[in-house]
């Protein structure tokens, strides 16, 4: 056996069969052209393909320490490409489903894995390179979105890791809010100054331009492609061809209200007799600090399971426990799509349809910002409006078929997500993987190995 598999034919054959896999399964068949390198490297030894080693004798150590890393680098870019990567939880958005600190196995096959819009990369980087913080990307090879075969297809209520549809453009300055957002914020902010200076109040246009190019001119606007976008990681509530609705903070999907799963939090206002809450007992609740806002001397703006929210009650010192809700028919300017035809807020929104592929919808005045988006940034058609008409690709229009999938993310901390409610639909070509387990846990507000959660680790990512 051992003279079998030190022959170098019986090498080459394992190792030709494990690529030739790879390339059907890749379906470019440009890369068959790459045997030739394999038969090579096992059997004919022509060329020296790891030119920076000699092929007889004894390499220095920093040679096979540059042999090594080189190995490492393309082994670890290829698994992160094709079969899984790492994610670290940033945010509470998730709480309690999955925590801040959480290490996430993400299964780039679980829905196939999306091969690179842009190749040429700085290795394990997302969009900035540390320290000279710069790009780590270059566009001088751009590939259009593609997606191999994989073991299934997002499902309702999966945790879905995904990048950013909003991140298209960044203003470096200010990473952790949309740019759309921040021009929106701009926007309301001069409309208020002029208000209360009794100017003349201009129109939601006009403040948005001044708002663009202040915003144009304070910041460092860049824009990133798809799959150099921020990492997000939701829960996927609504597919293509849903109808979601949220109706005093109970999401509805297709008519159906959707059960609590027993992790997820909304907020509460807490009032105590004068007393504080003993922060040991928030402790014993699990409740993160980052959950925790105390507002005064006698209240607490709190993110609660409901659970949570019960065992509270009943506390001595506790006089109220109640929900935070909005009110139904209270506009929210920051939820999507951003227009007051469309009264909604976090916790009453909808209903609203969510695009299929390869159906078409009618376009109007009243519902072109639900879809500008979608047609103008995500399908990559140049998208403008005169009144009421509307101009796709140059031709009037007043319909569009749509050519990819879209999905609706919310956070199971319902109060404390940015999710779809605010920025609207993923797009199927920005779906990464789906995370499998957690690997590892760590929580910053705690010490020693008490800062290792090790109930989470190996557990499966629900």
């Amino acid at each position: 056996m051992g003279n079998i598999t030190g022959n170098r034919y019986f090498k080459f054959a394992v190792v030709a069969l494990i690529y030739l896999l790879w390339v059907i399964w890749l379906g470019n068949w440009w890369f068959l052209l790459g045997l030739a390198v394999i038969f090579d490297i096992y059997v004919s030894e022509k060329v020296n393909w790891a030119f920076w080693k000699k092929r007889e004798g004894k390499n220095s150590l920093i040679v096979e320490w540059i042999d090594a890393l080189i190995f490492a680098v393309i082994a670890v870019t290829l698994i992160n490409i094709f079969l899984f990567q790492n994610y670290r939880i940033p945010t509470g958005s998730m709480e309690k489903s999955l925590r801040i600190g959480d290490h996430l196995f993400v299964s780039k096959v679980a829905y196939g894995p999306r091969l690179p819009n842009t190749p040429i990369a700085f290795p394990f980087t997302q969009h900035t390179i540390p320290v000279i913080k710069t790009r780590s990307w270059s566009n001088l090879i751009t590939r259009p979105y593609r997606r191999l075969a994989g073991f299934g297809t997002v499902e309702r209520f999966d945790p879905v890791v995904f990048n950013f549809p909003a991140g298209d453009t960044v203003a470096l300055e200010q990473q952790a809010t949309a740019y759309e957002e921040i021009i929106r914020s701009q926007a309301v902010s001069l409309r208020e100054r002029d208000a209360f200076r009794g100017e003349e109040v201009r129109s939601e246009e006009a403040y948005n331009r001044i708002a663009r190019e202040m915003v144009w001119s304070d910041y460092t606007i860049v824009y990133r492609p798809v799959d150099r976008r921020e990492n997000y990681v939701k829960r996927c509530v609504g597919l293509p061809g849903d109808t979601i609705e949220i109706k005093g903070g109970i999401l509805h999907v297709n008519g159906e209200a959707v059960p609590d799963n027993g992790a997820q939090q909304i907020s509460y206002w807490i009032t105590t007799n004068g007393t504080r809450i003993n922060p040991m007992a928030f402790a014993r609740l699990d409740i993160a600090e980052t959950d925790r806002n105390m507002m005064s001397e006698t209240t607490y703006l709190l993110h609660l399971t409901k659970d949570n929210a019960t065992a509270i009650e009943r506390f001595a010192n506790v006089n109220e426990v109640r929900v935070n809700l909005r009110r139904p028919g209270e506009y929210g300017a920051h939820i999507f799509p951003h227009n007051p035809i469309y009264p909604w807020n976090e916790d009453y929104y909808g209903p609203l349809w969510i695009p299929e592929e390869g159906t078409t919808v009618t376009l109007d005045s009243a519902n072109i910002d639900i879809y500008k988006r979608i047609i103008g940034q995500y399908e990559g058609n140049d998208l403008r409006t005169e009144g009421s008409r509307i101009f796709i690709n140059g031709e009037e229009s007043n319909s569009y078929t749509f050519r990819m999938n879209y999905y609706w993310m919310m956070g199971d901390n319902r109060h404390n997500s940015a999710d779809s409610r605010y920025w609207g639909f993923v797009p199927e070509d920005h779906i990464v993987g789906k995370p499998k387990f957690i690997w590892l846990s760590i929580d910053k507000e705690a010490t020693g190995l008490n800062r290792i959660r090790f109930n989470r680790m190996f557990r499966a990512a629900r």
